[in-house]
């Protein structure tokens, strides 16, 4: 009786477990490729002269998931300047970058450490 009790406890555990992560929100872009492009976009903009860093005035860790959920949402890209570089990404590459931004937020599991 007790490895019935035992067993059906594992089994009540891990399909638990599995229905967390079937309800994980969150942007489901690839942050490897968006951390890479979201570098070149600044890249660019920089070379045209709108910016004066290479690097990304902002970092993902200056928001929270919460923050960069409302501004993927919105749409709004002027909080990053480079208008032009934004205009021309694809649906596909904004969607890294948010990915990227949002996995790496404040209050992430892995927040970014450095810009």
């Amino acid at each position: 009786m007790n490895k019935k009790l035992i067993v059906l406890a594992m089994v009540v555990m891990f399909v638990l477990s599995g229905a967390t992560l079937l309800f994980a929100q969150g942007p489901e872009g690839n942050k490897r490729k968006g951390k890479y492009t979201y570098k070149n976009v600044y890249k660019v903009c920089s070379e045209r002269g709108e910016v004066e860093s290479k690097t990304p005035i902002v970092s993902p860790s200056d928001k929270t998931m919460a923050q960069w959920e409302r501004i993927f949402e919105k749409k709004d890209f002027d909080f990053f300047k480079c208008s032009n570089e934004w205009k021309n990404l694809s649906g596909e590459d904004i969607n890294d970058i948010y990915s990227y931004l949002y996995n790496y937020a404040a209050d992430s599991p892995t927040p970014a450490k450095c810009k």
